[in-house]
């Protein structure tokens, strides 16, 4: 399904005019990206202002006291319309002479918050006791439910109360590695994707071509200063291959880290006297998956039923046992596990190339995405060196 026909409009949140919103833009002009202010002209026209020259990347921005102050009051060129630079996105029909939308991070560390709602963690269990098989997940799933409930949303992982559902379950041999993360004491943390390699909107989104169960996880991603300060959000499609992970808890990274299956945008949203981390708490996160099959799911993500709040979740990722120098990208998870019969009834949901899948809450905007095998994405060549020899030879450092 193609992607062509993006406008800013579609993409951007209900407010766009109120809140700081930063990007990153490709210029082929200085061959590498530039660190963008989204800002309305006088015409009420949105423009993507190069703002490099204050900050050679998001990360230096993430670490300036008071971010979307700092944001607002950064001088830099017109690099053009913002539906403009949308519009030239998606690989299909893209000038490479014009500028294009990127992810809006870049050095910062991309991790992940696994298993953080009861719906996804009990469905992580029904993985691991179906090894994979997606055709046996019905029969599973029905079983779990039956041991375990389906509402432990109120439970506190850590608590009392779950070491006692804990000892329960162990007794019947029904404890899980998932229900360890999902309701013990410790978050499960992981390391999502590397720096610089995620997609941004507009993009292609990768799934490995040896899975055959996979599915999308809309989330929402906070990003974290190197002094554990959460400064800003953004939207995320946690791409994710239930049969690796299925066979087995120790492909996590290859279920998870793949070319192209990390997707951030489309814009990174700076908290201000406009939007703060209780906007976060309060969000819904939707789902959109469009087939070129006629196939169609929609979901929601409530993230006031999120099992562990997003600043206990940044305390388990950093402190004094874990430094991000350049700052970190967390994506908290999502309760979206799909189910949706799409193959046949018993068979539940995955992909099929050319899904069009959007993430979306008003607050942050829409992430539009295509899914396609990850080796028939753009490949990803510009890392952290071509990134420094940039803008070394732009004079930005």
């Amino acid at each position: 399904m193609a992607l062509s026909g993006l406008t800013a409009r579609e993409i951007l949140p209900d407010d766009a005019g109120r809140g700081a919103l930063v990007g990153r833009v490709w210029r082929p002009d200085v061959g590498g990206p530039s660190v963008v202010a989204i800002r309305a002209a006088s015409d009420g026209d949105l423009r993507a202002i190069d703002v490099t020259a204050r900050f050679a990347t998001v990360s230096d921005l993430c670490e300036t006291p008071d971010a979307a102050a700092a944001l607002r009051a950064a001088e830099g060129a017109d690099l053009g319309s913002l539906d403009a630079i949308v519009a030239n996105t998606p690989p299909d029909g893209r000038d490479p002479g014009q500028p294009w939308l990127l992810a809006p991070v870049d050095l910062q560390a991309l991790k992940a918050a696994g298993v953080t709602f009861a719906t996804s963690m009990l469905e992580r269990v029904i993985e691991e006791r179906a090894r994979g098989d997606l055709a046996a997940a019905a029969a599973i799933r029905a079983e779990v439910e039956r041991l375990v409930g389906r509402d432990l949303r109120r439970l506190k992982p850590g608590s009392p109360e779950a070491m006692a559902l804990k000892d329960v379950l162990v007794a019947q041999g029904a404890w899980s590695q998932y229900l360890e993360v999902g309701i013990g004491p410790d978050a499960e943390i992981f390391t999502k994707a590397q720096p610089l390699s995620a997609v941004g909107c507009g993009a292609d989104a990768g799934l490995h071509p040896d899975s055959h169960w996979n599915n999308p996880e809309p989330e929402v991603a906070l990003a974290v200063s190197s002094k554990q300060a959460i400064v800003g959000a953004t939207l995320a499609n946690d791409v994710n291959l239930r049969d690796f992970e299925g066979r087995s808890a120790l492909l996590l990274g290859k279920a998870k880290d793949n070319n192209a299956s990390c997707a951030l945008g489309p814009f990174l949203r700076l908290f201000d006297e406009t939007f703060t981390l209780d906007d976060i708490r309060r969000t819904t996160v939707t789902l959109e998956v469009t087939g070129t099959d006629g196939f169609r799911m929609e979901g929601t993500s409530p993230l006031a039923e999120i099992s562990r709040d997003p600043e206990e979740l940044v305390g388990a990722l950093m402190g004094r046992t874990h430094d991000y120098p350049d700052g970190a990208i967390l994506l908290l998870g999502t309760m979206f596990a799909p189910i949706q019969d799409r193959h046949g009834p018993g068979l539940g949901f995955t992909h099929v190339e050319n899904d069009r899948v959007v993430v979306a809450s008003p607050e942050l905007g829409r992430l539009v995405n295509r899914m396609r095998p990850c080796d028939a994405c753009e490949p990803w060549t510009f890392g952290a060196r071509a990134l420094m020899r940039n803008l070394a030879a732009r004079g930005l450092l």
